[in-house]
């Protein structure tokens, strides 16, 4: 147990110290356009540059490891001593936390604003952001799922690769993580944190092997980043200054899929 999330951590650590050459340059991008920027309008500004490639590295490598580890023996032998650890050497009752925790970054950052603590981007701004993640990541997660037709480790189901649960918790990490970089890197962390916990706990409830993990923190981590890149072209191309109080998304979440509606009471 303490092996599998000294991995994680060391993962998902590695990756937020890579995150501080970006956070150092986006703060020096905001300064240089000069402080009566318009806090509504920030999405424009702080988007601007390109997606780093560095960024990218380490949830790049979490998704080769995933599908390296599908027809490697010594990896497959991991993941049987991994749940042996974990599972068959302690059985114990499942819990249902994972299913909430998933989603406690992304809550967190609505939290937050209400509480006066702004983040990068207005309620019509991020939440569209936080709908193309999700709709990016489940898209991908369960078009991988059809195709690898992975047994999970209960045997119940051939859908474990890669964890859609460790997806979306990692879609609210990178969420809480982008909107609050500027203003404190511990609201990264914490999220992180809570996505490293669902993670742990999609293996606690012998509900997937190791390997479905780093794929879905992968796609998690590189669908928020893409929706933040893609976003300010949508919004300037289709919606221009024109306000967008209501907004249906689609969503997957392990298991089904459906709509997402939000309608923003704010004027």
């Amino acid at each position: 147990m303490k092996k599998v999330t000294l991995i994680l951590l060391l993962f998902v650590f590695n990756y937020a110290n890579a995150q501080k050459t970006d956070t150092s340059t986006a703060i020096k991008n905001i300064v240089s356009e000069g402080s009566m920027l318009n806090r509504s309008d920030s999405l424009y500004k702080s988007t601007q540059t390109k997606l780093p490639l560095k960024s990218l590295i380490l949830p790049a490598t979490f998704i080769t490891y995933g599908f390296v580890a599908l027809n490697n023996r010594g990896l497959l032998k991991l993941d049987q001593s991994i749940k042996e650890e974990i599972w068959t050497e302690y059985p114990h009752r499942t819990v249902t936390v994972d299913n909430y925790l998933q989603y406690a970054p992304a809550a967190a950052v609505y939290a937050l604003n209400a509480m006066g603590i702004k983040g990068k981007n207005n309620f019509k701004d991020r939440t569209m952001i936080y709908l193309m993640s999700n709709a990016i990541m489940g898209i991908t997660v369960h078009s991988l799922k059809g195709i690898t037709r992975i047994q999970r480790p209960d045997g119940d189901g051939t859908n474990a690769f890669p964890s859609g649960h460790t997806g979306t918790a990692f879609v609210s990490a990178e969420f809480l993580y982008l909107e609050y970089r500027d203003i404190s890197p511990w609201y990264g962390i914490a999220g992180y944190a809570a996505a490293i916990t669902t993670a742990y706990l999609r293996m606690y409830n012998n509900q997937h092997w190791f390997r479905d993990l780093l794929p879905g923190a992968g796609i998690g981590i590189i669908s928020t980043r893409l929706a933040y890149l893609i976003y300010p072209s949508i919004k300037r191309k289709f919606f221009k200054d024109k306000p967008i109080n209501t907004m249906i998304m689609p969503f997957y979440q392990e298991g089904g899929g459906g709509l997402s509606f939000v309608y923003n009471f704010q004027h």
